[in-house]
């Protein structure tokens, strides 16, 4: 089974390496790292390089796409290659998910039209005007749909091994997640704008200005 994870310029890593650390676990699962054209792509703030091995036309009938958000998602909100392969592929897929800002790309391509859906915190309003209808949940299935949106960054990590279990079971998602040994105990309850002080909030603004 063909996993697909779109890469594009200023895409956040961990929107794609997060999945990929799951699935490419699992023996029965083939990933690929897809894009506009092969060769390297920066990450967000231009510190790391990922390498895309086929390109969108290469790969136009996936089993399953993984669609990372970052920055560069913003480039795609009126169309491009990324938004024309979810839509082309999507009809064929077993499904089709996002991370973080991903869900725009979806939104974008026409795919969330009406349907409720996650991302970070910091675009709720833009996946609105997508069409799509904003909730804050970790991970959102539609499984009817075949689409499945994870919210920021670490979630695409939960959002896979969810996925696991939908391909396999569960003695196979867990299987995964033992191997990562995700076993998240954070330092502080922060991860989220509504549990944290104004002062945390200023220095996300202070950090995300710097590496704007």
């Amino acid at each position: 089974m063909q996993v697909a994870i779109a890469a594009f310029p200023r895409m956040t890593a961990l929107d794609a390496i997060g999945p990929y650390e799951v699935l490419q676990r699992v023996p029965f699962l083939d990933l690929v790292f897809v894009g506009e054209r092969r060769g390297e792509v920066r990450t967000e703030n231009g510190f790391l390089g990922l390498t895309v091995d086929a390109t969108f036309e290469e790969v136009p009938q996936p089993d399953v796409v993984v669609v990372p958000g970052g920055a560069g998602t913003r480039a795609f909100l009126d169309g491009g290659p990324v938004v024309d392969w979810a839509r082309a592929t999507y009809p064929g897929t077993r499904f089709t998910t996002s991370v973080c800002t991903g869900s725009l790309v979806l939104a974008a391509a026409g795919l969330l039209d009406g349907l409720t859906a996650t991302t970070h915190w910091s675009v709720p309003d833009l996946l609105a005007k997508l069409g799509a209808e904003p909730v804050t949940q970790r991970v959102v299935e539609h499984l009817d749909r075949r689409l499945i949106t994870a919210a920021g960054v670490s979630s695409g990590i939960d959002m896979a091994i969810r996925f696991v279990e939908l391909l396999a079971d569960e003695t196979a998602a867990k299987s995964a997640q033992v191997m990562i040994e995700y076993d998240p105990q954070p330092p502080f309850d922060a991860g989220h704008p509504s549990r944290v002080s104004a002062e945390v909030m200023a220095r996300v603004a202070e950090y995300a200005q710097t590496r704007a």
